[in-house]
């Protein structure tokens, strides 16, 4: 006899269910290829750095991510001009522009202008021409010396909170603070009361 409510056998094996399994032994052929394309996009884009363009701080949207910061799209103009670096310039020396953000806070205005002008210090310019140097490009002794960044560079760290520690006092022993949470709650509930009770008071001693 069956024990326990079990499922009433029933099984259905007319699937053909080799022609349906899926295998996953080209993953090791893709990571080569995967790889051996990295190297060549890196010898393609040489001395431009392998991560792509600098990109700014930005807020992750809705409530529960505005809290965190990520990269975001590209600068705004208004960032760009603070920095005083020129709209058309700006992705030839590998800086991402983003004409439609818009600056919501001086906080980040500020910090995205501190990280152009962090960049824009550290900037090697390579001449479009071998020998032929124009204003703006790098000296030959800073170019000889330059090297390719590979993977990230400037990465964006969150700030932690500091926590400030302090000595418990006997004040703060002593303090109640379930008396202190009850006694307010009563004199709210009993406010409406006492005002009234005050203004007829009032009233009887003018009369």
């Amino acid at each position: 006899m069956v024990k326990h409510n079990n499922v009433v056998p029933n099984g259905h094996f007319k699937k053909h269910w080799q022609n349906y399994v899926k295998t996953w032994f080209n993953q090791p052929a893709r990571k080569t290829r995967r790889r051996l394309a990295r190297q060549k996009k890196a010898v393609k884009i040489f001395p431009r750095p392998t991560a792509g363009p600098l990109r700014p701080i930005v807020h992750g949207q809705t409530l529960k991510y505005n809290m965190k910061l990520r990269a975001g799209k590209g600068f705004s103009l208004e960032e760009l001009k603070a920095a005083g670096i020129p709209k058309k310039l700006a992705p030839t020396i590998g800086i991402a522009v983003d004409h439609r953000r818009k600056n919501r806070s001086l906080e980040s205005l500020q910090a995205n202008v501190q990280r152009l002008k962090t960049y824009k210090a550290k900037l090697v310019v390579f001449p479009r021409h071998a020998r032929k140097f124009k204003a703006g490009d790098s000296t030959p002794e800073e170019l000889a010396t330059t090297t390719q960044v590979h993977g990230s560079y400037m990465p964006i760290a969150g700030e932690k909170p500091s926590v400030e520690l302090v000595k418990v006092s006997d004040e703060m022993k002593s303090f109640n603070a379930y008396a202190k949470l009850r006694l307010e709650r009563m004199n709210e509930r009993h406010m409406g009361a006492r005002l009234k009770k005050a203004a007829e008071a009032e009233k009887d001693d003018k009369k």
